[in-house]
């Protein structure tokens, strides 16, 4: 599902051929890696098209870092698709996908334009249409390190499949409750912050769940919900899913 929570990307045209990278991440934020996913991204299409022409990124990053919502996978795809427009290029969207795919399994997703419902390793994607909605997303201040959730012993890896026929089958009230996230249950034993923020949610009668790995954590807004407050150092905000990619038309 696409929120509104996103970051910005700003692309200069360099004629000398060479990539290179600048950000305004938040005060305090981890600093980003110098070959972050954008500047993968941007090295991996050149190395695909032959291309001689060059890119300065400049990321405003709003999305928070081990947060579990596709910040550097949703930039990734961004930057593929605005640069084949700088560059003049047009790859076919096969060849595309599995540029993305290489990037990170969650990189086709933001590729396909919109909502869908995605199996495999991220490489079977069906599209799916959602009604306008409301959530409340909480970042508590520690995050969670995705390999070591994936690593762990506790994971369970024997869940029952969830079908794409059993989600259109169930109810419009339930339609945003639907399945599990069977990494939530991992990331509780390692994020005692991230379980306060689900408590917190809970204590406001709103059902909680992790985003992806976390350590965000979201609930369903089904109408105007005045909240208590949450501590400072939490991130707290009120979204709206999107119909659309901003770039879905490119």
């Amino acid at each position: 599902m696409l929120i509104d929570w996103c970051d910005t990307l700003h692309f200069e045209l360099r004629q000398d051929g060479l990539i290179s990278r600048s950000d305004d991440a938040a005060p305090g934020a981890e600093a980003l890696p110098a070959d972050d996913l954008t500047v993968r991204a941007a090295r991996a299409l050149k190395a695909a098209t032959g291309t001689p022409l060059g890119v300065h990124i400049h990321l405003e990053k709003k999305i928070p870092a081990q947060a579990g919502m596709g910040g550097g996978s949703s930039d990734a795809a961004s930057c593929l698709l605005a640069l084949q427009q700088l560059w003049g290029l047009r790859l076919a969207p096969e060849k595309l996908h599995l540029l993305a795919a290489e990037l990170g399994a969650d990189v086709p997703f933001f590729l396909s334009g919109g909502h869908a419902w995605v199996e495999g390793v991220g490489d079977v994607i069906t599209p799916i249409t959602l009604p306008d909605a409301h959530f409340l997303v909480v970042k508590p201040s520690a995050g969670l390190s995705t390999p070591e959730i994936f690593g762990s012993p506790l994971l369970k890896r024997d869940t029952d499949v969830a079908t794409i026929a059993d989600f259109a089958a169930g109810p419009d009230a339930q339609i945003f409750r639907f399945g599990q996230n069977d990494l939530q249950p991992v990331a509780q034993k390692l994020c005692l912050p991230m379980v306060q923020s689900l408590d917190w949610l809970k204590a406001n009668q709103l059902q909680g769940r992790m985003t992806g790995s976390g350590s965000a954590v979201f609930a369903h807004l089904p109408h105007e919900t005045n909240v208590s407050a949450a501590p400072g150092d939490w991130t707290v905000r009120k979204c709206s899913n999107l119909r659309k990619h901003p770039l879905a038309s490119w």
